[in-house]
């Protein structure tokens, strides 16, 4: 496939046929991912190769808070999870809402999954004075995921970056034997999709670029 056509057409997939994904697909995935760029060439991801079945089912239920956090706000008119409003809905609301199985099943429907994570030792967090959520130490994981999710496209299989389960970290740790410098950046299963999709919807550049400053004149096609 072109470039283009896979940067168009990957896209988060969920539901699986249940076809292998043989450990040498999962090698070339991530040879060719490694070539992304990070912070000094430091290559701070590291990756944890989950087949077993009890580990999966794991990684499915520490999705279920985060599902249930996000269902409820979304419920509530709220945008889920954001840093900058506090949510409005109340422990106990969040605690009866059902955890959609399309937000917490992925990871024992895939026939792998991968656990991105960031050695915390190897990447610059630019912004760790700021005060506010750190983001910029993701510079230098995400490049690597999407490439993962751009490389399995290729191959004929699909996955989806999600971060649910990371509200549930220490359960992770435990679970995978993480050492204390080391996060979970997101978890990635792959399978063969029930379903491709080739065209995805989103939202035109002269919506989300602009011109010189935030909220100047948008970026328009010559």
């Amino acid at each position: 496939m072109e470039l283009y056509d896979i940067m168009r057409t990957t896209f988060a997939a969920r539901d699986y046929t249940g076809d292998p994904v043989p450990d040498e697909v999962v090698f070339k995935i991530l040879d060719n991912a490694r070539f992304a760029p990070s912070g000094g060439n430091r290559q701070g991801w590291r990756v944890i190769v989950v087949r077993d079945r009890a580990s999966r089912e794991a990684l499915g239920r520490a999705n279920e808070y985060g599902a249930k956090r996000y269902v409820a706000q979304v419920e509530a008119g709220e945008n889920p999870w954001n840093t900058i409003d506090p949510p409005g809905v109340d422990a106990a609301t969040i605690e009866r809402t059902p955890a959609p199985a399309r937000l917490t099943d992925a990871p024992i429907r895939a026939d792998v999954v991968l656990v991105v994570c960031v050695d915390l030792k190897f990447v610059a967090s630019m912004d760790q004075e700021l005060d506010r959520v750190g983001v910029i130490s993701g510079a230098s994981i995400y490049p690597f995921a999407w490439n993962i999710l751009m490389a399995a496209r290729h191959e004929g299989y699909a996955g989806a970056l999600t971060t649910l389960a990371v509200a549930q970290e220490p359960k992770l740790r435990e679970l995978l034997g993480l050492p204390g410098h080391v996060a979970v950046a997101g978890i990635i299963p792959i399978g063969r999709p029930t379903k491709v999709l080739t065209k995805l919807r989103r939202t035109p550049v002269s919506e989300f670029a602009f011109r010189e400053r935030w909220g100047g004149e948008p970026l328009t096609t010559p």
